[in-house]
């Protein structure tokens, strides 16, 4: 997005980003690892969680409304989308399943756009579950990397703890 300047004209800036991409490759049944990621990650209703978060008046009620919805991971899902379904419509049947799933904590996020605001460009982050010939993939993109360019140690702490998280609930659900 152009960046406004004064007088009306506008600047476009633009940064390379090197990212790190885990895969964590399980053989357990695709059904298995899903459930148990499931299990391992907050769920709450989407609709009453935005309303409860518009409602906090401080930040410690936000706070509060986050805990309440994540779970002991300190993870919650955002949202789901089942590229499998259209992959299977497309190429048939031998088409692998694939979800891909947004998930994350918004204190965490606004712990880190505090420091980046560019932060926000990639928190929820997402997780990609998906079969392939070798295994089952769980695979993640680091959060760290995406802000690595951005030297900021604070945001950087933040997002090294988010990946600890993120990688732990994936080698669980992986087994």
């Amino acid at each position: 997005m152009p960046l406004s300047r004064p007088g009306g004209r506008n600047e476009t800036a633009s940064r390379d980003i090197s990212v790190k991409r885990v895969s964590v490759v399980s053989q357990l049944p695709f059904e298995v690892i899903v459930a148990t990621f499931d299990s391992l990650i907050g769920h709450p209703d989407m609709r009453a969680f935005g309303e409860k978060l518009r409602g906090a008046t401080s930040a410690e009620e936000l706070t509060q409304v986050v805990q309440q919805a994540v779970s002991e991971a300190g993870l919650m899902e955002f949202t789901r989308f089942d590229l499998g379904a259209v992959l299977k419509r497309r190429f048939g049947p031998q088409a692998g399943r694939s979800l891909r799933i947004v998930m994350g904590n918004p204190v965490t996020m606004s712990s880190m756009t505090n420091h980046v605001p560019d932060a926000g460009s990639y928190a929820p982050v997402t997780v990609l579950i998906d079969e392939r010939s070798d295994g089952v993939h769980l695979t993640y993109d680091t959060m760290e990397s995406h802000l690595m360019s951005y030297r900021n140690q604070s945001a950087l702490q933040v997002a090294r703890e988010l990946d600890q998280q993120v990688l732990k609930v994936l080698e669980q659900a992986a087994g």
